[in-house]
């Protein structure tokens, strides 16, 4: 109980990267511990694209090149709501609390645009990790393959915690979809779901220092007699 407890207390999202190689052995065997998550009917919707080496630093050169240039960015948009259309509290609370509490500890002040731009940037690198994952579904399926593809990356992070790795879970990629389908020559009926960084966290990098905060238990759970 304390091996589990401990591995999914401590997955926290990382933001900077060792070059360390991820041996492929344990890729393979988080993803068949992940792949152990419940899915409605065993319909098992989700698919899975590992990039390394000349394969994750291509899909990063391209969408970069598009995130830093203005006229090509405007061309891309998300493919599915991930945030809501319009914030309310505490939602919103919560997501300005995180934003800020990381750009505090990266000396981000408020208005400097250039250095969140380059910050937000990041996430196309996949942070530096050596392993970058997309996860993509085929479009046929309805949404309650996509809350059962959250049971499955919640594995597959408890998994890399156990082996000593780290996570971070990136919708980031959703907004150049396109460009990713491309690079990994998607099927029209395949769509992208999720990017994740994969790899051994960089215990100087300040960044990392940052714990989200969690509501009590008492604040979002009603038990009923």
């Amino acid at each position: 109980m304390a091996a589990v407890d401990h591995a999914i207390d401590s997955r926290r999202s990382i933001r900077a990267f060792l070059p360390k190689e991820v041996a492929r052995q344990d890729i393979e065997d988080i993803l068949r511990l992940a792949a152990r998550a419940p899915s409605g009917s065993n319909t098992q919707p989700w698919k899975v694209h590992v990039l390394t080496g000349a394969s994750r630093q291509g899909l990063s050169d391209k969408i970069m090149a598009a995130y830093l240039d203005p006229a090509q960015a405007e061309q891309h948009k998300e493919e599915y709501d991930y945030y809501p259309p319009q914030w309310v509290s505490p939602y919103i609370d919560r997501r300005r609390k995180v934003g800020w509490d990381l750009y505090g500890l990266l000396g981000i002040a408020k208005g400097d645009k250039p250095r969140m731009q380059a910050q937000q940037g990041r996430n196309y690198t996949f942070f530096d990790a050596p392993v970058g994952l997309i996860f993509t579904v085929d479009r046929v399926m309805g949404r309650g393959s996509w809350l059962d593809y959250g049971m499955f990356l919640g594995n597959l992070m408890t998994a890399a915690r156990a082996r000593g790795l780290d996570t971070c879970a990136q919708a980031a990629f959703n907004h150049y979809h396109r460009i990713v389908a491309e690079h990994l020559g998607l099927a029209d009926s395949e769509m992208v779901v999720v990017g994740m960084a994969l790899g051994y966290a960089d215990p100087a990098a300040i960044e990392n220092t940052l714990l989200a905060d969690r509501e009590p238990v008492t604040a979002f759970t009603r038990f009923h007699a």
